[in-house]
C-alpha cells in the first residue's frame, strides 16, 4: 500500500510529508483520504471493531461501514479508507460501501483515479511486482494531479490465499 504526503486546503499545500498509510496491526494496513481527524477517528473505530470480530477484517469493515451510516456522530465524517490484510483488500466509504476490488487494486483520494488507471495498465506486464506497480502508478498520479505529491510512504504485507469456508 502506498500513499503520498500532501495535505491541501483548497489550492494551498499545507503539508507535504503527511503519513497517510500505516500499519495498525501486525498484519493490517490502512490508507486514508479525506479530513485527517475524520480518518483517524475511523481508524480508531476500526481497531476496536477488529477486537470485537476476533481480527476478521471483512466483518470489521462491514461493521464500521454500518456504524458510519447509522450513528449520527460518524455520519458527518469526510473520509475514505483502504484496508488490507494478507488475504483481503477493501475500500470502506461513508456511504456504506465496503468494496473488495476483483483485481486487488485499490485507490482513493484526489489522485486515486489516475493511480488506479495506471496500476490497471501495469498489472498484467511481467516483471513488475506490486510495489513497483504502486510506485509507478503514484508517480503518474503525482505528475498529473495538483493535490498529490511525490513524497511516498509504502507499507507492505506478505499475501496469503483466502481461506475457503466449508
Amino acid at each position: 500500500m502506498i500513499g503520498d504526503g500532501q495535505v491541501s486546503m483548497g489550492s494551498t499545500v499545507f503539508k507535504g510529508n503527511a503519513i497517510k498509510v500505516r500499519k495498525i496491526r501486525k498484519e493490517v494496513l490502512v490508507g486514508m483520504a479525506g479530513a485527517a481527524g475524520d480518518c483517524l477517528t475511523l481508524i480508531d473505530r476500526l481497531e476496536k471493531t477488529l477486537d470485537e470480530t476476533a481480527g476478521n477484517l471483512t466483518r470489521a469493515c462491514v461493521a464500521l461501514a454500518k456504524a458510519w451510516r447509522t450513528e449520527k456522530y460518524l455520519r458527518q465524517l469526510d473520509a475514505m479508507l483502504c484496508v488490507a490484510d494478507p488475504t483481503v483488500s477493501l475500500i470502506v466509504a461513508g456511504n456504506g460501501d465496503v468494496i473488495e476490488p476483483a483485481d486487488g487494486i485499490m485507490a482513493i483520494g484526489s489522485g486515486g483515479t489516475y493511480a488506479l488507471a495506471c496500476a490497471k495498465g501495469l498489472i498484467d506486464i511481467d516483471g513488475f511486482d506490486a510495489e513497483q506497480i504502486a510506485r509507478k502508478a503514484m508517480k503518474v498520479a503525482a505528475d498529473i494531479c495538483i493535490y498529490t505529491n511525490h513524497n511516498f510512504v509504502v507499507e507492505s504485507l506478505e499475501t496469503r490465499p483466502k481461506k475457503t469456508e466449508e
